[in-house]
């Protein structure tokens, strides 16, 4: 079995793998979305992000990419639990996700009674495109499978899961999860998959109705038509401090290079 993360560990109760859809228009939206979980996470976190080209020069995926597409990571994802070497659990997320809570928590929700887990929307988007123009497509479990928390061992998804499954299989058999039985598909609580403009603050019960991972679906801030969405002063804020981290780190290093002088 091959793996492009150089066989991560398996998840333990001090370790947590993710794996985060990468696409190249959407790369600030990925080191946000990284930075967000690594530095609100009380337990060490192994990040990876699941790049299409490198999948296709491995031959680990080779479908057409089609008209219903929207990101590079439409299906790529579901190959999670091949990556984690079919071991533990591992979790997916799109790259559009803005986390405010600790990733330890949501790592906390697994069940081993399950093979997969993740927030059951009930969602039917009204615009007909989304992010940069791409097409919005409506069907059962939609954002079902923007964030999964995979039992990477289990029998079914070791079996469903291969490069060959999802380079052939159907959009319905993946993103409904057509492989499994409903009674193994866990649910978590929505505030892990918040999505802007869908799911709302009840001011009655903020405790259990505030977003813990924000999910820009339709489009985030980095999108300029979608640049003052809600919530999108965070993902700003967010993206100026990972900027400012950056520029202070390479500040360091150019400190450290000594010049160069006459002999």
């Amino acid at each position: 079995m091959g793996s492009l993360t150089g066989h991560p560990r398996d998840a333990t109760a001090d370790c947590f793998r993710i794996f985060i859809g990468y696409d190249p228009r959407e790369d600030a939206a990925y080191q946000v979305c990284r930075r967000s979980l690594l530095r609100r996470s009380s337990i060490p976190l192994e990040i990876h992000p699941i790049r299409q080209s490198d999948l296709r020069a491995a031959g680990l995926y080779w479908r057409d990419r089609g008209p219903t597409e929207s990101t590079e990571f439409s299906f790529t994802r579901f190959l999670t639990p091949y990556l984690a070497d079919f071991r533990g659990w591992g979790l997916f997320v799109d790259c559009d996700f803005l986390f405010l809570a600790d990733a330890a928590d949501l790592f906390a929700l697994r069940d081993d009674r399950f093979a997969v887990m993740c927030v059951h929307h009930e969602y039917a988007p009204a615009e007909s495109t989304k992010m940069d123009g791409a097409i919005q497509t409506v069907y059962p479990r939609k954002n079902w499978s923007s964030l999964v928390l995979y039992n990477c061992g289990h029998p079914k998804n070791i079996a469903a899961l291969t490069p060959e499954a999802v380079s052939t299989q159907t959009g319905a058999f993946l993103h409904r999860f057509m492989w499994l039985d409903d009674a193994e598909i866990g649910e978590i609580p929505f505030v892990w998959n918040f999505l802007v403009g869908h799911n709302k603050v009840d001011p009655a019960d903020p405790e259990r109705t505030s977003p813990k991972a924000i999910h820009y679906t339709c489009g985030g801030p980095w999108f300029e038509r979608y640049k003052d969405c809600e919530f999108a002063d965070l993902w700003n804020k967010e993206l100026e401090e990972l900027n400012a981290e950056k520029q202070a780190e390479e500040k360091e290093k150019d400190g450290k290079v000594k010049p160069m002088t006459n002999a």
